[in-house]
C-alpha cells in the first residue's frame, strides 16, 4: 500500500467519524457498498475521481483537503481553545457569545422550517449565510460571525458541524438520515425550544425575511441562488468569503440602495478594477486573492461612507 492511499484511507475515515456517519450510511450515500468503503478505508482500494467528488460533497471538504493537498480548517469551541499548532493551518476560534447566539439561531431556524421536506442541511448552510451577510451589509454588525468557506456547492459555515455535533450531544437536537426525491438528506429537528433572549427583535426580524424569501427553495436551487452573490463569486475556491463583499453586491442580492452617485469616479475604479479580478478565472495566486480581498475592503468602506454621506444630508 502506498503512503499516498494510506494516508486518503486515513483521512476517509476520520472525516466520516467527524460526521458521526457509519460506513453503511455513507456507503449508501455515495454510492458505493459498505464493503467497498471499508476496502478503502483500509487502503486496499483505490478511490475513484466520482468517488472523490461525492466524498468531498459529503464532507463539504475540497478533493484537495481529502487528497492531502490542502488543509481543513480547525474550529475550536470556546471551551476546547487552545494555542495555534506551528503548521500553516486556519483555526477557527468561537467565543462563548457567538456559540450561544449560533445555538439559539439555529434552533430558531429549526422551529421554523426544519421539519419541511425540502430544508435539509445544504439548505441551511445556505440560510445561515444569507442571515448572516444580508445582517452585516443591513447594519454593518455581525449576528452570528460564522466563518463561511466557498467550494463548489456554495458557502459552507466551518463551524457548523462541530457545533451540531455538540448540540446532538447535549440533546438539543437529533440527526436525521433520509432522503429527498432520490437524493440522500441529513435533516436535523430541535429537541427544545430556541432561547430568544439571546436574540434580538432586529436580528429576528431579518431571519424571519430571509426564511420568507428564501426557504421554500431546495438545497439545489438555494446553492444555484448563492453562486450569483458577489461574496461567493469573488472569493478563491476554499477560501473564507470576506464580510466586507457585501459591500459590492448588486440586485436582488443587495439590502439597500446604494447611492453610487456620491463619489462616482472613485468608486466606478475601483469597481472595474474589482471586477477584473473578481469574475475572472483568478485561481489560487496568494497574490491575486490577497489583491482581490484589498479591493473587496476598499470598496466596501467607499460605500459605507457614501451611504454615510446619505444619511447626513450630504449629497
Amino acid at each position: 500500500m502506498s503512503d499516498e492511499r494510506k494516508e486518503l484511507a486515513l483521512r476517509v475515515k476520520a472525516l466520516r467519524e467527524q460526521k458521526g456517519m457509519s460506513q453503511e450510511a455513507l456507503a449508501r450515500r455515495i454510492g458505493i457498498s459498505r464493503p467497498a468503503l471499508s476496502q478503502i478505508e483500509n487502503g486496499e482500494r483505490r478511490v475513484t475521481t466520482g468517488e472523490l467528488v461525492r466524498m468531498s460533497k459529503e464532507f463539504d471538504v475540497s478533493a484537495g483537503v481529502l487528497l492531502g493537498t490542502e488543509t481543513e480548517p480547525e474550529v475550536c469551541l470556546a471551551r476546547d481553545a487552545r494555542p495555534a499548532a506551528e503548521e500553516a493551518r486556519m483555526r477557527i476560534n468561537v467565543p462563548q457569545k457567538n456559540l450561544a447566539k449560533f445555538r439559539e439561531v439555529l434552533l430558531y431556524i429549526l422551529s421554523r422550517v426544519g421539519s419541511r421536506p425540502n430544508i435539509g442541511e445544504t439548505a441551511i448552510y445556505k440560510l445561515l449565510y444569507f442571515i448572516d451577510f444580508d445582517y452585516y451589509e443591513k447594519y454593518e454588525e455581525q449576528l452570528i460571525g460564522a466563518t463561511y468557506i466557498r467550494n463548489r456547492y456554495g458557502p459552507t459555515p466551518v463551524e457548523f458541524a462541530k457545533i451540531m455535533r455538540d448540540m446532538e450531544q447535549r440533546g438539543e437536537l437529533t440527526r436525521v438520515e433520509g432522503k429527498y426525491f432520490r437524493y440522500p438528506q441529513r435533516k436535523y429537528l430541535p429537541l427544545r425550544e430556541p432561547d430568544l433572549s439571546v436574540i434580538t427583535g432586529q436580528e429576528k426580524a431579518l431571519i424571519d425575511d430571509v426564511l420568507c424569501r428564501l426557504a421554500d427553495m431546495n438545497a439545489a436551487q438555494i446553492s444555484d441562488y448563492s453562486h450569483g452573490d458577489v461574496p461567493w463569486r469573488g472569493t478563491a475556491e476554499c477560501k473564507a468569503i470576506p464580510y466586507e463583499a457585501v459591500f459590492y453586491r448588486t440586485a436582488p442580492y443587495a439590502q439597500r440602495a446604494y447611492p453610487e452617485q456620491s463619489g462616482r469616479g472613485v468608486l466606478q475604479a475601483y469597481q472595474e478594477r474589482a471586477d477584473r479580478l473578481t469574475f475572472a478565472d483568478i485561481g489560487p495566486a496568494a497574490d491575486r486573492v490577497r489583491e482581490q480581498e484589498r479591493i473587496f475592503h476598499a470598496f466596501g468602506r467607499l460605500r459605507k461612507r457614501a451611504n454615510a454621506a446619505v444619511r447626513r444630508g450630504d449629497r
